[in-house]
């Protein structure tokens, strides 16, 4: 993985007005005791069973949880099939606005800066409360599992550790898991619509503790957005 992000409470808090009550419930076993290496080309076919095809718009209500506090608002995420994703948020009555793009793991612009990076701790997370599976990086090793109503995958690389679990039928479920040198960053996990789409997203980092949930109220399929939804803000 390319970039890995810090959740600092005090930057968060003063982007966003956030504060909240967490809790860290114990995340789900991912990986089955079956699971077995993998080759690239089955990674990149589950990988590819969760990327929308064109362009997506999707808004959601947030909320982000944090010890004794609580806040939220309203945002919205644009994506741009295979790899491409426009962020906006901002919390009560407008105050706190992060605005963002991404492509892949990598952000091209963040405003203010760093605001993103502090509110999900890795791009991977981002995009699994998204309904979208990232693809490894060069060098990895992979594992995975197959079963009729549900396959699971594992990316290795170095200390960092990806894992998966989609599930599929009438109740459709994207699990995500992210660790650094055995330490569990954070796990998403994302109920999705019979298309695929996300219905409602919990990311839970443990650290904090911290949560941040996302309810999807309205998606709308896109040919293409204009080109200067990829701009930043004129100052």
């Amino acid at each position: 993985m390319r970039q890995w992000f810090r959740l600092d409470r005090a930057v968060v808090v003063s982007y966003l007005g956030l504060g909240v009550t967490a809790c860290a419930p114990k995340a789900p076993v991912l990986i089955p005791p079956t699971a077995e290496p993998a080759s690239e080309a089955e990674v990149q076919e589950w990988v590819a069973a969760t990327v929308p095809a064109g362009s997506s718009l999707y808004r959601f209500k947030w909320l982000f949880e944090e010890e004794r506090r609580s806040t939220g608002g309203r945002g919205s995420a644009r994506i741009a099939s295979p790899d491409s994703l426009r962020f906006d948020a901002a919390g009560p009555l407008g105050a706190g606005k992060i605005q963002a793009v991404v492509v892949g793991d990598s952000a091209i612009w963040v405003q203010p800066e760093k605001s993103l990076e502090d509110l999900v701790p890795n791009y991977p997370l981002l995009w699994a409360m998204l309904g979208v599976a990232r693809l490894p990086s060069p060098g990895a090793t992979f594992r995975g599992a197959a079963e009729p109503d549900r396959v699971a995958w594992e990316y290795a690389i170095g200390p960092d550790t990806v894992q998966y679990l989609r599930t599929q039928g009438k109740s459709r479920t994207l699990y995500a898991r992210v660790r650094h040198a055995g330490k569990t960053v954070g796990h998403a996990e994302t109920t999705l619509s019979e298309d695929g789409r996300p219905t409602k997203a919990k990311l839970t980092v443990p650290s904090g503790p911290a949560k941040l949930t996302l309810t999807f109220y309205a998606s709308v399929p896109s040919a293409a957005f204009p080109s200067g939804t990829w701009l930043p803000p004129k100052p």
